[in-house]
């Protein structure tokens, strides 16, 4: 929505108008870094143990017995999603960092949500797809106007 549209839309409480138009820069970014900040610490479980989590090994023993996957598929998962989860944040190689994020998100849907039906606490792939679709979203837009990439004037 351009500018002109935005400011054609009347407010309902036309006091704010000056504010949220303010404001209204940041919601991108915010929904960026917030995105790649989320997925760090589930990255940092499976590399590193932190926040409760296994570590590398744990993870890929439980990937391979339980989910059918690779043990490497542990590692792979875990730098995405610390590593892409940092890139994300930071707003640096945004489209990659944000796809691989998404593939990641698709196949966990797919392989290990889908036969749970759709809600979280079930086990199911809500999670997961919200996740890889706000991921998804960013590999569209790329990092936006505060980003690293915006900053160095290159993007991945």
């Amino acid at each position: 929505m351009s500018q002109a549209q935005t400011l054609s839309i009347k407010p309902v409480l036309p006091i704010f108008r000056p504010l949220t138009d303010a404001l209204a820069p940041f919601g991108e970014p915010l929904a960026r870094v917030a995105v790649g900040a989320m997925l760090m610490p589930h990255g940092a479980q499976k590399l590193f143990g932190w926040f409760g989590g296994y570590g590398l090994a744990a993870t890929g023993q439980f990937f391979a017995t339980k989910l059918g996957l690779p043990a490497s598929m542990a590692l792979v998962t875990g730098l995405i999603e610390f590593g892409g989860g940092l890139l994300l944040a930071l707003g640096l190689a945004t489209r990659f960092a944000a796809g691989a994020a998404a593939v990641m998100m698709a196949v966990a849907v797919i392989h290990v949500h889908l036969g749970n039906g759709y809600f979280w606490t079930s086990g199911g792939y809500e999670y997961p797809l919200l996740w890889g679709l706000l991921a998804f979203s960013f590999v569209l837009r790329g990092g936006g106007r505060y980003s690293l990439d915006a900053k160095i004037g290159y993007e991945l």
